[in-house]
């Protein structure tokens, strides 16, 4: 038996927020969708390059997305990879002040999708033993982000919630601008990212205290600007170490209105590398967060490189 829909959307909300930061925005449904593969293969090359939208308007499902570009809308342009393969972040994910489990997001490897170079962003999430004997989690993500234009070819979720299960597989063609179901295909906005691939993307832009811009993100099936502000500067402590970090708060926007379904803010460091260190989220009762306890750098940033 499943466990009641309050003790679900709390752990999945406190689990789903340290995976990507922004994961918890996704208001989709879990409807269950077979699976697949992969289907990527090793390689050995990257690079980077891509554009970010201003803020832009809205768009559902049900119509053609909006091309935030087409809007006449200012652009934000990378400034730096700070991450590659090898990179590890380790998360204890806590309500209040209970640990409920741990969350790792991490660079596989290199892989390629249709010739394509593309980093395998693998994100797991678990409950610890206690929290398991009454709701056991076992979730996994998994982003294939094109190296070179930096935007996501498949987006896989696979998840694991006590006797719940549920495999989806998510294509994305961006030079048709699709988005390619077993079932169905959903028109998309040039660029459009997953929600792991997006937190990615944003971590390569020139952020600045008062910043605020937008990228297309498709989530669960449906097409939402995922609206990022630059509310701060903070410096934080965290097992991991303590960090001078920008604080972030993403929301989506749904058709005329912004909503957070619960208030978020990221810590992240004022660096290169602009590590998430801290997340935070209000819920119906408490908080939810994660914490860094530790992190590598992705292989070629290591030793002072």
């Amino acid at each position: 038996m499943r466990a009641d829909s309050k003790t679900r959307l709390i752990l999945a909300i406190a689990l789903f927020i340290a995976l990507s930061g922004i994961s918890a925005l996704s208001g989709g449904s879990d409807a269950e969708t077979p699976g697949g593969e992969a289907g990527v293969s090793e390689a050995d090359t990257g690079g980077a390059d891509g554009t970010a939208e201003e803020l832009g308007g809205s768009v559902e499902d049900t119509v053609p997305p909006v091309d935030l570009a087409a809007e006449g809308l200012d652009s934000l342009l990378p400034e730096f990879v700070g991450y590659g393969v090898g990179e590890k972040l380790t998360y204890s994910v806590q309500y209040g002040i209970v640990n409920a489990g741990e969350a790792v997001l991490e660079i596989k490897n290199i892989g390629v999708i249709d010739a394509k170079p593309v980093y395998c962003i693998v994100s797991d999430a678990r409950t610890n033993d206690v929290f398991s004997v009454f709701y056991r989690v076992r979730d996994r993500f998994m982003s294939f982000m094109d190296t070179t234009d930096l935007v996501s070819l498949r987006y896989e979720k696979h998840l694991r919630e006590g006797k719940f299960k549920s495999d989806r597989v998510v294509v994305f063609d961006q030079k048709q601008h699709k988005a390619f179901y077993e079932d169905k295909e959903i028109p998309i906005a040039p660029r459009t990212q997953d929600i792991l691939s997006a937190m990615f993307y944003s971590r390569t832009l020139p952020l600045r205290v008062g910043n605020s811009f937008a990228l297309a993100n498709h989530t669960d099936g449906k097409n939402y600007p995922l609206v990022v502000k630059v509310l701060g500067a903070e410096r934080v402590t965290v097992e991991a170490g303590t960090f001078d970090c920008l604080v972030v708060e993403p929301f989506l926007r749904y058709p005329g209105i912004f909503t957070q379904k619960g208030r978020m803010k990221l810590w992240i460091t004022n660096d290169r590398y602009k590590i998430p260190v801290l997340m935070k989220r209000k819920v119906i009762i408490g908080e939810v967060s994660a914490v860094l306890k530790d992190y590598k750098l992705a292989e070629k940033f290591r030793d002072g490189k």
